[in-house]
């Protein structure tokens, strides 16, 4: 009899933003198959086979390694638990491999997930929106698109807050694109290691960002938030 597999979101960093249905699943789970950005504290003490697949940006050879583990594992084993940071299914390829499992024949759950989009600005003290600030909407985008080229002009929105994923390895090039369509002196924040014990915030304006990356040696996995939602985080900071 075939197994189930359960693609799950583990949260933003911050073990204890994991859902309860989440955790639950990890600790009924026969096999954990999860990323680099998984909390390691989530996986301690768990008898399930772990099975480590972080991967770096673009990398599609792993991805098909992937979409074939789960089936494999699924043939042999009644909960098979695809462990993912975030929320699976924003830029997380869950969707990918619930496709991929389906068309096998063997049944697929998504387990959603806290998104990093809107809990590490959170964290940092930063709204996503605010009336405060007249900022009624908020975009998501990665740095680069599925092919690993930049992102155009068409993604970036002119008003309301920015929030980019994943776009720290292109930074020179999406300060460009960015400075195209934003103004200049734009409100900017960027946040690394966010909801955990080593989160960074650095903020500035749109028109320093490669610098700030630079100069503060940021590394991912970081978020840029753009917009005047930054300028709360002055008050609400000592809050959070």
């Amino acid at each position: 009899m075939m197994g189930k597999v359960f693609i799950v979101g583990a949260g933003p960093g911050d073990p204890e933003l994991i859902t309860l249905k989440a955790y639950n699943l990890i600790k009924k789970a026969n096999v954990i198959i999860y990323d680099r950005l998984v909390p390691k504290t989530l996986l301690e003490n768990i008898t399930a086979e772990l099975i480590y697949v972080g991967k770096e940006v673009g990398d599609s050879k792993l991805q098909d390694y992937i979409n074939e583990l789960l089936v494999e594992k699924a043939k042999t084993n009644s909960i098979v638990v695809r462990l993912k940071g975030g929320d699976p299914y924003v830029f997380g390829r869950g969707e990918e491999e619930c496709i991929y499992v389906l068309s096998h024949g063997i049944e697929c759950e998504v387990v959603p997930g806290v998104s990093s989009a809107i809990a590490v600005p959170a964290y940092a003290g930063i709204p996503v929106t605010s009336r405060l600030t007249n900022s009624s909407s908020f975009t998501v985008i990665t740095g680069t698109r599925a092919d690993n080229k930049i992102i155009d002009v068409s993604y970036i929105p002119r008003e309301g807050t920015l929030i980019i994923l994943m776009g720290i390895h292109v930074i020179e090039q999406l300060e460009k694109v960015l400075l195209s369509v934003r103004d200049y002196d734009e409100y900017v924040a960027i946040i690394e290691n966010g909801t955990t014990e080593k989160q960074r915030v650095i903020t500035g304006r749109l028109k320093e960002l490669s610098k700030l990356v630079i100069e503060h040696e940021i590394r991912s996995p970081a978020i840029i938030v753009v917009g005047d939602v930054v300028k709360l985080r002055e008050k609400l900071w000592k809050l959070t």
